[in-house]
């Protein structure tokens, strides 16, 4: 059976090497994103599925658009029998859902019809959820709502981050579309219909979103911390000797049963900086000032000296404000 695999984000290499691999499916192209220019220099930089596409040895395509006619006659010139798509970061458009006969299916991180949207991994982490996984879908016009197929769940551990979460559901991912596929080829697929009163939307990830609130509890912080880490980050800012100074928090654990006002400073140790929130503290472990590298509690301190009492806070003191 053909296959063209529509991915961008590194979540969609793990379902990409597999398929590639798997005696039943060939991979007759992969669609991703045009690079786009990245960090500070602005170097031009291919998205991680094309790098993955390429070391495979797999034709890749890179439209800026997809109704762009000479794509769609090159992907019609392909004759998939299915389309996948997995964090291609793009909508399809109805003649390419009804181009494949077999159908267009869709890995999704969450256990929809939870966590609808772009950044399902990010809130459900930050919801405090005890529970995600992963779902292959058959795609419709709307976003995330087609029948689904197979769903398969995972424990939110208290160790997990982004990071962590992202890679163990991009390689559940990977297990179940093959298995998905091997179900729809040998006619033995049975779908569901979502209940869209059980719908919840994961909306993109905003600066808002990445701004610490020290008023919110100690477990909100902590899992919205541990939401953007590696990037984009949680930040704030914090008090120095030079004024305040924005600051993103990378890991952290919270600490029941300490008093201070939200955002205080109320221990420092070999444990990290522990701050106040809301019913408890946040035992800062790690750190990145602007412009700075990432580094331990202990490290930021050494170059930037703070005392119990001071602050971190959610707005810069509005006579430092420039």
């Amino acid at each position: 059976m053909k296959v063209v695999y529509f991915g961008t984000s590194s979540f969609a290499c793990p379902s990409l090497y597999r398929l590639v691999r798997h005696p039943s499916f060939e991979v007759t192209g992969v669609v991703t994103q045009p690079d786009r220019p990245r960090g500070r220099a602005g170097k031009l930089t291919p998205p991680p599925v094309k790098q993955a596409a390429l070391d495979l040895h797999c034709k890749v395509f890179q439209p800026e658009t997809l109704s762009n006619s000479a794509f769609i006659s090159q992907l019609k010139y392909l004759r998939p029998d299915f389309i996948v798509v997995a964090a291609y970061g793009k909508i399809l458009p109805k003649n390419i859902l009804e181009l494949p006969p077999k159908g267009c299916f869709n890995i999704h991180g969450s256990l929809l019809p939870q966590y609808r949207g772009a950044a399902p991994i990010q809130r459900a982490i930050m919801d405090g959820g005890d529970e995600t996984g992963v779902t292959i879908m058959r795609m419709d016009e709307k976003l995330d709502t087609g029948d689904i197929l197979l769903r398969q769940s995972t424990h939110i551990r208290g160790t997990d981050n982004y990071q962590t979460l992202h890679d163990r559901l991009a390689e559940l991912g990977g297990i179940l579309l093959a298995e998905a596929l091997t179900l729809v080829t040998e006619n033995r697929a049975v779908f569901s219909k979502q209940n869209p009163s059980e719908a919840t939307y994961a909306a993109k990830i905003t600066r808002e979103d990445e701004l610490i609130r020290w008023d919110a509890s100690k477990r909100q912080v902590w899992n919205q911390i541990r939401a953007l880490y590696p990037g984009p980050g949680a930040y704030c800012y914090v008090e120095t000797d030079k004024g305040p100074k924005l600051v993103k928090l990378l890991t952290a654990e919270f600490e029941r049963f300490v008093k201070g006002k939200p955002g205080e400073i109320v221990a420092i140790n070999k444990e990290g900086i522990h701050v106040a929130a809301n019913r408890g503290a946040v035992v800062i472990k790690e750190l990145q000032l602007e412009g700075k590298k990432k580094m331990s509690a202990g490290d930021f301190l050494r170059g930037c000296p703070l005392e119990t009492g001071q602050h971190f806070l959610s707005t810069p003191p509005k006579n430092e404000e420039k």
